[in-house]
């Protein structure tokens, strides 16, 4: 081979493994409106409880439709778009949470707030795997790291929530929902860049060439350790997301009953557990690029076990400081998570992507059903201590296989 040729060759395959960060910013700025929507069903709690009377257990029905929905149609979408990618799922997805936006506005009763919420879900049911696939085509040899740029929006989107609650809904009430609309419109607009940058992706990589490749493309673990191992991945998601349930629906109102907090000065402990989130999120994907994925998703949920054991138990002024390094831990590992789930089902991102995600949405929504019943019967510190325990579950990572880092 040729200098010239050998020259040609790697200027390919640099272009071939460059992180396309343009889209990674655009379709993660998507993620944080996608998510901020989501986020404006849990900020309405305190409202929706005093404004329509409902019950804890009320609240968590609200949050398991949310969840739910998502969580059931994220792998059919996933496993479509695999198939079948359609970049013009992503506006209809936005599309549909405004939709859902403008009905938790004026629903005027708990049947009305669930119908408007299924809207929400099933917009961001169809959101999240093609967003995901578009994360996938610009990472280049970086998809940890690009993973967590994606899901540093969502849960920012989300950390925003408390804000809303204090800024908007306390305020403004229920109709505050409304503004909502114009998260889905921004949206919209910054999908008119990525949307046709998709479809070039797609022409490229997704046409006879890509179908050839994972036609033939063998896997490099036997399907009984893929099984076993997205078994274990999936009970560490659901502690993960049940322990997350407990924090984001239910710990403002264990503050209020704990350390007598008003509902407003309840909101600056679960900011700081989300604001925190975010950070590891984004730290995560770096480190987990280079230490590895497995060792990253350990690290991430014990580490984040014993401050979760001792946060029941606290005094207040060491709440603060304690749920920080609680929500950094704890959410450094959940992007590692997806990637490590795609590095599993190479052929099928789409599906991996729809089957962690949407099952950390789903088993946390599951979790708010069932902690809620538990808050009403019981008391809402002992769901606290009870839940405090689930980060242990962790320990079932260490049964992961080795990471499989595949060729970009």
């Amino acid at each position: 081979m040729s200098a010239q040729q050998e020259t040609r060759k790697i200027n390919k395959e640099a272009i071939k493994s460059a992180t396309v960060y343009s889209i990674l910013i655009c379709i993660s700025s998507v993620h944080l409106m996608n998510d901020m929507m989501q986020s404006v069903v849990s900020a309405l709690f305190p409202v929706l409880e005093q404004s329509l009377r409902l019950s804890l257990a009320q609240i968590g029905w609200i949050a398991f439709t949310l969840n739910m929905t998502s969580s059931v149609m994220q792998p059919v979408v996933g496993l479509i778009s695999d198939k079948r990618p359609a970049p013009w799922m992503l506006p209809v997805g936005m599309c549909a949470s405004m939709l859902g936006m403008v009905g938790l506005a004026f629903a005027s009763n708990f049947y009305l707030v669930l119908l408007a919420v299924v809207f929400v879900g099933l917009g961001s049911a169809v959101f999240h795997p093609e967003g995901s696939r578009v994360v996938h085509l610009a990472a280049g040899n970086r998809r940890a790291f690009s993973q967590s740029i994606y899901q540093v929006g969502g849960n920012f989107g989300q950390m925003l929530g408390p804000l809303m609650t204090m800024l908007i809904f306390l305020p403004f009430g229920q109709k505050g929902a409304i503004w909502g609309t114009l998260l889905a419109a921004t949206a919209i607009i910054i999908l008119t860049k990525v949307v046709p940058w998709y479809k070039t992706q797609l022409a490229v990589h997704d046409g006879k060439m890509q179908r050839k490749a994972a036609g033939s493309a063998k896997p490099a673990l036997a399907p009984k350790v893929v099984a076993f191992a997205l078994a274990i991945l999936f009970v560490i998601v659901f502690a993960r997301s049940w322990y997350a349930a407990a924090i984001g629906n239910f710990y403002q109102f264990y503050v209020v009953e704990a350390y007598h907090l008003t509902i407003k000065q309840a909101q600056i402990p679960l900011f700081l557990f989300m604001a925190a989130g975010v950070a590891g999120t984004f730290l995560g994907g770096i480190l987990a690029d280079r230490i590895g994925r497995k060792k990253m998703m350990l690290i991430s949920i014990l580490g984040a076990a014993p401050f979760a054991l001792i946060l029941p138990h606290l005094p207040l002024a060491w709440v603060y400081p304690v749920i920080v390094v609680l929500g950094f831990v704890l959410q450094s590992g959940f992007s590692v998570s997806v990637v490590y789930a795609q590095e599993l089902m190479p052929s099928k991102v789409g599906t991996a992507s729809g089957l962690i995600t949407g099952l950390a949405f789903g088993m946390g929504g599951l979790g708010a059903v069932v902690l809620g019943y538990l808050a009403d019967a019981r008391s809402l510190s002992f769901v606290m201590v009870a839940c405090s325990v689930l980060p242990l579950m962790g320990l079932l990572a260490l049964m992961l296989p080795k990471d499989r880092k595949e060729s970009v």
